[in-house]
């Protein structure tokens, strides 16, 4: 009886009925799986000896485990796979493949060491599997310098570069505990809210995924006993996810004449990640015109370095950055009668200053 009821339940149930039992759901599967892996992963890391060694560039001054992309990871996945026969499977599959590429990447960069151009090949291949298989691409500039339409490989090209640069912004950003695991939760979570507004539950549910996983990857980021690191896997795993829903927002809002972000879509997604992008543009300004050197060549001269020089705290630092992150934001939502080009100037008018503001306040002061 308990066999039959189980299988009709089963057969009747839609997640679109159920949309809060269903999300609350997903958040709790992916936070439950994640928080029972991180202890093991711990365990063999230091068994194993599996530990990140404090460099000059560190702000860390003993050995830590890296691997907590593993628990990231294998939570997404087991959502994903539990979920799929009730949302889009085809979305789903090519989601886990691109993330199952960049994971073994990854865990090769944190194990042992990766080439740039090895990296840089497996982001391209993830990301080309989501554009071409789904069609889910940046179609035009919404009338950004007048460009309303690209041609097709046009579109597809500049997808790709969109890609690349999110998930190296994200892993840049991966310097203080917490700034990058809370950052991408407040993003997610946003992403969640605008996902559930398109009636688009697969991807709604992939964020709340994320969003369950990393609450119990922070719980051990931000502690000092059992304090472990993304590492390379995780930064790219959750780089590439961020860059998969900011591109299938713009995406659903260009191909949609009635959405409230039909023309503001990049300038919100933009907001959404102004600190990774505003701060690799920043390092990259400072590294090529003023010291003359590779862009690539890694220094401590992000913000969230020049936060930690202050004198403040991983925690306050974090809390900072996202907060003024999410003011950014809001502000965005409010900017959405502007014209395009419009807001995107004033964003990076007010969003620049947010920044600057500490400094400002340290310099007058003392």
């Amino acid at each position: 009886m308990s066999h039959y009821m189980i299988k009709t339940l089963l057969e009747n149930f839609t997640p679109e009925n159920n949309i809060t039992l269903w999300l609350i759901s997903a958040f709790v599967l992916a936070f439950v799986i994640a928080y029972r892996t991180f202890p093991t992963i711990l365990y063999v890391a230091k068994a194993k000896h599996l530990m990140d060694e404090p460099d000059s560039r560190s702000v860390h001054s003993s050995k830590t485990p890296t691997l907590g992309g593993i628990g990231i990871f294998l939570s997404l996945i087991v959502v994903m796979t539990i979920v799929g026969a009730f949302l889009n499977t085809k979305v789903l599959l090519l989601v886990m493949g691109g993330l199952t590429i960049l994971f073994f990447l990854g865990l090769k960069d944190d194990l042992t060491v990766l080439s740039a151009r090895n990296k840089f090949i497996g982001q391209l291949f993830a990301a080309s599997l989501l554009i071409v298989f789904t069609d889910t691409r940046i179609i035009g500039f919404s009338t950004i310098m007048d460009i309303d339409v690209l041609p097709y490989w046009i579109s597809i090209g500049f997808t790709l570069f969109v890609y690349i640069l999110i998930i190296n912004a994200y892993n840049l950003i991966d310097g203080v505990d917490g700034l990058a695991g809370t950052f991408a939760l407040c993003v997610s979570a946003i992403f969640v809210y605008l996902f559930v507004s398109a009636e688009d539950l697969s991807l709604a549910t992939i964020a709340i995924a994320l969003c369950g996983a990393l609450v119990a990857f922070l719980r051990l980021n931000f502690s000092n006993k059992n304090k472990i690191f993304m590492g390379d896997t995780g930064s790219m795993i959750v780089g590439y996810l961020l860059a998969f829903f900011t591109i299938s927002f713009i995406n659903m809002a260009q191909i949609d004449e009635t959405s409230d972000y039909y023309r503001a879509a990049p300038a919100l997604a933009f907001a959404l990640l102004f600190y990774p992008l505003i701060d690799t543009l920043r390092i990259f300004f400072i590294r090529i015109v003023v010291h003359k050197k590779s862009p690539f060549k890694a220094d401590k001269n992000h913000i969230h370095h020049k936060f930690i020089q202050l004198g403040l705290s991983h925690l306050l630092t974090t809390t900072i950055i996202v907060s003024t992150n999410f003011i950014i934001v809001c502000v965005a939502f409010n900017l959405l009668h502007f014209k395009l080009n419009n807001q995107i100037i004033c964003m990076l008018f007010y969003g620049s200053s947010l920044y600057l503001f500490p400094f400002v306040v340290k310099k007058v002061l003392f």
